[in-house]
């Protein structure tokens, strides 16, 4: 509807302009001197000849006399032509004044013509400054039209976009219907929640084959740790070198068997390895644009970013400040206060919330795989956030620090300055 309206008003304005250039192009402006007023102007000339001191024009003219020695005797205004020359140079309208047969003086009627030329010239170039003025502001509203309505939702789609491609589910798609997008971003968030239902039911399927793993090393190592103990007490009891050659194989695949149990339990804890980190140098500058798509809600007034250049994976970067804010929103639902300074060899930024946080006796075990604090409750989540941060800053030679105050909770995120590797 809104575009209907804009073309509308083009056309409209199109046609306007049009108009007012056949309108100036098809007038005839009349330059003429009007012979009448002229003749008016003669014949109180020639009644007040002989006292001109009380001479008054009674007509819209200006004009100059002069007497037949060409001195002047009367003057409507400054500025006329005051010679014969003048006059013929300026194009004015020169008329004698007759006594009898004799000239007795000369009337320079002065030639409006220019002023009034420049008069029309203003006059069409103040309509063509208002028509242009008229389309560029339509011009800038239509921008700021296509603007809001093509342009940032779609920048919006890519950040997005990237963002679920990454594996990141937790910041959802707003939607606003009125924009060429609106059905897009409905459909896009749907998919968003149904790939956060199965990132969750994955995570769950991990959890629960980490405790199927467990379970089945402990039931595994029970029996065969039984089978080494009584093997080596069979060993030492008997003096056959047979038998106790046996008890000693019997020993050696008891151990074999418990390696292998604890390999298989310590696979499941290595999993997560298979998450690539690339570092490379960022400048520090990049980390408003990071700091400011993690907090889309815009809980947090990023504080100025000092100028350096850091040792970083900026799309591993970008999750973990996702994550942390991602939990703010979750758990605290409280402004966040940043700080960002240098401290020796790395760029701090500092997260904090004011909400309850977790205790401090759980503070230990909050960067655990799968952990989750009691204050969680029915929130949905997989444990998995802080765990995941924490690998991907180690793998940038940073530090992800934890810490609580008597209300509140601070993540900590220490960027390794560039050049120090």
């Amino acid at each position: 509807m809104k575009r209907r309206t804009f073309l509308i008003i083009f056309l409209l304005l199109f046609i306007a302009e049009l108009s007012a250039l056949l309108l100036f192009a098809a007038r005839d402006t009349d330059y003429t001197q009007n012979a009448v007023t002229v003749n008016e102007v003669v014949q109180s000339v020639q009644s007040d000849w002989h006292m001109m001191d009380n001479h008054k024009n009674r007509t819209d003219l200006d004009y100059t006399v002069l007497d037949a020695d060409g001195n002047i005797l009367f003057k409507t205004r400054p500025g006329l032509s005051e010679t014969i020359n003048m006059a013929v140079i300026h194009r004015d309208t020169i008329l004698n004044i007759r006594s009898g047969n004799l000239i007795t003086g000369t009337i320079i009627i002065y030639n409006d013509s220019s002023r009034l030329f420049r008069s029309r010239q203003q006059s069409i170039l103040a309509a063509v400054c208002i028509a242009m003025t008229i389309q560029l502001t339509v011009c800038m509203a239509y921008f700021l039209y296509l603007n809001h309505t093509i342009i940032i939702p779609f920048q919006g789609l890519k950040t997005f976009a990237e963002r679920v491609a990454a594996g990141n589910f937790d910041f959802p798609l707003s939607m606003d219907r009125h924009n060429l997008f609106g059905a897009f971003t409905e459909s896009f968030d749907i998919m968003r929640s149904e790939l956060k239902k199965a990132q969750i039911a994955e995570a769950k399927a991990k959890a629960d084959k980490k405790e199927l793993v467990a379970k089945l090393s402990h039931d595994i190592k029970t029996p065969a740790a039984s089978i080494k103990a009584a093997s080596e007490v069979g060993a030492a009891l008997t003096h056959d070198s047979k038998l106790q050659d046996n008890y000693a194989q019997i020993i050696c695949k008891a151990d074999q068997i418990n390696n292998l149990v604890t390999n298989l339990f310590t696979a499941t804890l290595e999993e997560l390895r298979q998450l690539s980190v690339t570092p490379d140098d960022i400048n520090s500058g990049e980390l408003e644009i990071m700091l400011g798509n993690a907090d889309y809600l815009h809980h947090a007034c990023i504080p100025p970013i000092p100028e350096c250049m850091l040792y970083a994976d900026k799309l591993r970067l970008q999750q973990v400040f996702d994550n942390i804010f991602s939990n703010s929103y979750k758990y605290a639902k409280t402004p966040i206060s940043l700080t960002i300074a240098r401290e020796d060899c790395y760029l701090s930024v500092k997260i904090e919330d004011y909400g309850e946080g977790v205790g401090r006796e759980e503070l230990l075990h909050v960067k655990e795989k799968f952990w989750r604090g009691s204050n969680t409750g029915n929130i949905e989540g997989s444990g998995l956030g802080l765990y995941i941060s924490d690998y991907f800053m180690k793998n940038m030679q940073g530090r992800l620090i934890i810490s609580k105050e008597e209300r509140g909770f601070i993540v900590t995120v220490k960027i390794l300055l560039s050049g120090l590797i």
